[in-house]
């Protein structure tokens, strides 16, 4: 029975991290970011990616915790978008500054070296 409960959790768990995921990237909203000198943070991520999940976990929190920064998150099955940002895998962030990219990595989920990035920024 405790297995059963276990498993229950953990499916409940993974499918809430599932839906949290969406396209919130658009070119517009980009640009205007960039022309209004904002730091802009991107992401990717894919369904059912876990790290994915803790990655925008902790940007969505940095968005509320740092000022003058846009967060856009996209699917990297978006092939238009991928190839716009050169990006190929998915939880890859890149933070934009003054219209250039000043940080890129793929699969850092720690919070503190991502605020620390998003601090170098600003």
């Amino acid at each position: 029975m405790k297995k059963i409960f276990i498993y229950i959790f953990l499916v409940l768990s993974f499918s809430a991290n599932v839906l949290a995921k969406e396209t919130t990237f658009k070119k517009e909203l980009f640009d205007k970011a960039q022309s209004d000198g904002k730091i802009v943070i991107v992401s990717s991520w894919v369904k059912y990616c876990t790290s994915c999940a803790s990655q925008m976990k902790v940007l969505d929190k940095a968005k509320n915790d740092f000022e003058n920064i846009e967060y856009f998150k996209f699917d990297i099955n978006n092939e238009e978008i991928a190839k716009l940002f050169n990006i190929q895998y998915q939880t890859t962030l890149l933070i934009f500054k003054n219209n250039k990219e000043v940080y890129r990595s793929i699969g850092e989920t720690s919070k503190d070296l991502i605020y620390k990035a998003i601090k170098s920024s600003i």
